[in-house]
């Protein structure tokens, strides 16, 4: 019971000093704020564009060849039918420099139609229609070999129906034997199968339906940017907590309390109560305000969310003191303290959320707590997760503040000497 109240003590002991200072506790409520005000403001409206898919159709044949005419009559049906949002079809006539628009990343994409496409179709033998897209392109990916399978589907239909139509036309006299009347017969019919009256402004075979299921809405940008500084200055102010711990243990502060009967144990925990009380204080006020002023949305598991910002506050108090224990003046303590601070903060995604970046950086960023707390954050409150989602992030936080904490334990020490 005495250790506990000494404890107590120590730990309201900074709480009162710190609260006497009104330039730590400007940047401890305030100074994150406008941080949060700016950054919600440039991101407002972020994810609402619904940009249109250009969908790119170049052929290798010859002018007046069964490609044409399937081009033609997309892009024709396309222009009759467009609505907001729907893709932009594009005839690109030149394939090799629609390929290689590609190549150069000008294009995403082009859906390709083979030289012998015509004659092949005519006479019924295998032909590929070729996809040629960018690795990262995977909506046109998509879009263009779904195109091609339905202009496939639908030739490899219509052609068992021709050439029966064509036999008895051939049989009944209707149109002369010769392969050229055959051809040019079969030609005119699988052009009136797909297309209709498209290429003289009627509906195609291949038209195709979308539908919005309503408009595309911004998310609030104050979702993933509280989260983002919640995490980044809770554990900035810990860590410039390390300066005043290595200014008492200068100054024999630290000495003078362990010489009063208070055990080394009962100094640590104190120290480290005081530094959880501030960041607690600090994780109710970022809520708060995060949800009256900024509609923040817990999520669905608000649990989560909170227990996750307690998470951070503990482990950032352990880094606190284990960064007293490695540093030896006030100004290496200072110093380590904004270092780490500003280059942990950017890296585990706290300035822009952690999910943008590429996967070799996200690997990379994963040796940071702060990446941890993020994309538990993201998790939880853009993407619709629930509780055992943000369970590995909980788990992280909690090897990084034993880790942090062992480290203090085993160096901490009053004495400057």
């Amino acid at each position: 019971m005495k250790q506990l109240k000494q404890v107590w003590y120590i730990a309201m002991k900074d709480l009162k000093i710190f609260s006497r200072d009104r330039a730590s506790l400007f940047f401890f409520l305030v100074f994150p704020f406008l941080f949060i005000i700016l950054f919600t403001f440039l991101f407002q409206g972020a994810g609402a564009e619904d940009n249109r898919i250009e969908l790119h159709l170049a052929t290798r044949e010859a002018t007046g060849g069964l490609s044409y005419q399937i081009i033609g009559a997309v892009a024709t049906t396309n222009e009759s039918l467009l609505k907001a949002g729907d893709p932009i079809i594009i005839q690109d006539m030149d394939y090799e420099a629609a390929r290689q628009a590609v190549a150069d990343k000008e294009l995403e994409g082009v859906l390709i139609f083979p030289a012998d496409f015509t004659e092949a179709v005519m006479s019924g033998a295998s032909t590929d229609l070729e996809v040629f897209t960018d690795a990262s392109a995977t909506y046109t990916r998509a879009a263009l070999s779904s195109m091609a399978g339905a202009i496939s589907s639908q030739i490899s239909t219509n052609k068992v129906v021709i050439d029966a139509t064509v036999r008895l036309l051939v049989s009944s006299g209707a149109i002369p034997a010769d392969k050229e009347s055959i051809d040019r017969a079969v030609q005119k019919l699988m052009g009136e199968a797909m297309f209709g009256g498209a290429m003289g402004g009627g509906e195609s075979y291949l038209a195709y339906k979308i539908e919005n299921i309503g408009d595309v809405e911004a998310g609030n940008a104050s979702d993933f940017v509280i989260p983002g500084y919640l995490v980044m200055f809770v554990f900035f102010a810990a860590a410039i907590s390390a300066e005043r711990i290595v200014w008492e243990r200068k100054n024999n502060t630290l000495e003078r309390i362990l010489a009063s009967s208070v055990k080394r144990g009962s100094i640590l925990a104190g120290i480290y109560t005081g530094t959880v009380i501030k960041g607690l204080v600090q994780i109710v006020i970022f809520w708060v305000v995060g949800i009256l002023a900024f509609s923040v949305d817990l999520g669905l598991s608000p649990l989560a969310v909170i227990i996750l910002s307690i998470l951070m506050v503990i482990m950032s108090a352990a880094f606190s003191l284990m960064l007293a224990t490695l540093a030896r003046t006030i100004r290496s303590a200072a110093s380590l303290a904004v270092l780490t601070s500003l280059l942990l903060a950017p890296l585990g995604g706290c300035w822009w959320p952690f999910f943008l970046y590429p996967e070799w950086l996200q690997n990379i960023a994963k040796i940071t707590p702060h990446a941890w707390a993020t994309e538990g954050f993201n998790k939880l409150m853009l993407f619709g997760a629930n509780f055992g989602d943000a369970v590995p992030s909980m788990v992280a936080l909690l090897v990084f503040t034993v880790i942090f904490g062992s480290i203090a334990v085993w160096r901490f020490r009053t004495s400057a000497t």
